[in-house]
C-alpha cells in the first residue's frame, strides 16, 4: 500500500471480505515509534455482525487494500460477543 496520511481514511465504509458493511473508520491507531498504523478503529458495526454495536479496533494486518473503500481480508466469525 502507498503512504497515506491516517486523517485520509476517516469516514471510509470498512468492508468484510464477504461483502458486509461493518462500519466507518472513525481514525487510526498510530505507533508513535516507529509512525505507522496499527489498528483502525471502526464505529457503530451492525448488531449482527458485533454484538451491541461496541465500537471495535482493526488490526491493520487484516487490510487487505485501501481506495473509497477499506476492504479487510479477514474477520473473525460473527457475530463478535462483546466482553463481559
Amino acid at each position: 500500500m502507498t503512504d497515506m496520511r491516517s486523517d485520509a481514511l476517516r469516514s471510509r465504509p470498512v468492508i468484510l471480505p464477504d461483502g458486509r458493511v461493518l462500519g466507518m473508520v472513525h481514525d487510526a491507531i498510530v505507533d508513535v515509534e516507529s509512525t505507522s498504523i496499527t489498528h483502525l478503529f471502526v464505529t457503530s458495526p451492525p448488531p449482527q455482525i458485533v454484538e451491541d454495536s461496541i465500537h471495535i479496533a482493526i488490526p491493520w494486518r487484516w487490510v487487505r487494500s485501501i481506495g473509497d473503500v477499506v476492504v479487510l481480508r479477514w474477520f473473525p466469525q460473527t457475530p463478535i460477543p462483546k466482553s463481559r
